[in-house]
């Protein structure tokens, strides 16, 4: 599989919204050593609120900025 053009900011987008259900489900975990993804999803895209509501503006930034891309 080869990801080109928008999917590589897509597949970024939901890596990271996989490890803030990690971060959701299991309370300890991290997503790397790097740092968490509720702190990422902070920084980067300005969002705030605590991780369950930081899921759902991802989720919703993903539908804007990605219509039609997830079935």
């Amino acid at each position: 599989m080869v990801i080109t053009g928008r999917h590589i900011e897509l597949y970024r987008l939901l890596s990271i919204r996989a490890g803030l259900q990690l971060e959701i489900k299991c309370p300890g975990l991290r997503m790397s050593r790097a740092g968490s993804a509720q702190g990422w999803v902070k920084k980067q895209l300005g969002f705030r609120g605590n991780k369950e509501k930081l899921l759902a503006q991802l989720d919703d930034y993903i539908r804007c900025n990605f219509p039609g891309e997830l079935a």
